[in-house]
């Protein structure tokens, strides 16, 4: 257990390390300002509620999902993999991002913000791929 733990400690900072210097080298590159972490960045009001249909939305496709693979898993049948909590996850930031980088292409100031958001999603889900097709390179 402590090897595990030890494990995903190393892959996550490794993985935080490999962001850090892809957004600082994108951002100076693109000439684009850094946002705030952890931070809801909406380029405007349109934006911000297009954002919140988009969480209200997966939310109650995560609820869902999950009672249909609860169901199914009680009744002896298999759990159906798009309906995985990880894949719902997977869509819904590959959703917001997209309708991020839209916004920004139509709304932004800086017409280079959409282009290190498309950069930055694509860079992150080959990452999250990577790892789920590795089995976390091996170390899980």
């Amino acid at each position: 257990m402590d090897n595990l733990l030890l494990n995903v400690l190393l892959l996550l900072a490794i993985y935080s390390l490999l962001i850090y210097i892809f957004n600082n080298v994108m951002r100076k590159w693109l000439k684009v300002e850094k946002k705030e972490f952890f931070s809801y960045n909406h380029v405007n009001h349109r934006h911000k509620k297009i954002d919140w249909i988009i969480r209200i939305t997966f939310l109650l496709l995560l609820i869902i999902s999950t009672t249909i693979n609860i169901m199914r898993m009680q009744k002896g049948l298999e759990k159906m993999w798009f309906l995985e909590t990880y894949v719902i996850l997977f869509i819904f930031i590959i959703v917001t991002e997209t309708a991020r980088a839209w916004m920004e292409r139509k709304y932004a100031e800086n017409r280079n913000d959409y282009k290190f958001t498309i950069v930055h999603l694509v860079f992150i889900s080959i990452l999250l791929l990577l790892t789920v097709s590795t089995n976390f390179f091996g170390l899980v």
